[in-house]
């Protein structure tokens, strides 16, 4: 994936989340204590917005049904769920990017 620009840095507050779009895939843009990781934005289970989820430590809670995911790796917490895609975030300055 080429990199792209998704945010500034300044626009994803300190454990929240922000919905991105890459090339027409969401993403979920997260930023725990100044580290921007970012994963899928659509959980498997019914469709929740993660970007609308909120952070408990590395975890984010689906806000429909609960179901959490750790943004750094994309795993599910509960064993044998699965895990979500993972994407490589850059940040340059004040810009934030997905891609290599």
């Amino acid at each position: 994936m080429a990199k792209v620009k998704v945010a500034n840095k300044s626009e994803v507050k300190e454990d929240q989340g922000k919905l991105v779009n890459v090339n027409g895939k969401e993403l979920a843009l997260f930023n725990i204590k100044g580290e921007f990781f970012a994963i899928e934005n659509i959980c498997p289970h019914r469709g929740g917005p993660l970007s609308e989820g909120f952070l408990e430590g590395n975890n984010v809670n689906c806000p429909w049904h609960g179901w959490q995911f750790d943004v750094k790796t994309g795993q599910n917490i509960m064993p044998g769920i699965g895990k979500l895609n993972t994407y490589k975030v850059l940040v340059e300055g004040e810009e934030v990017f997905i891609g290599s």
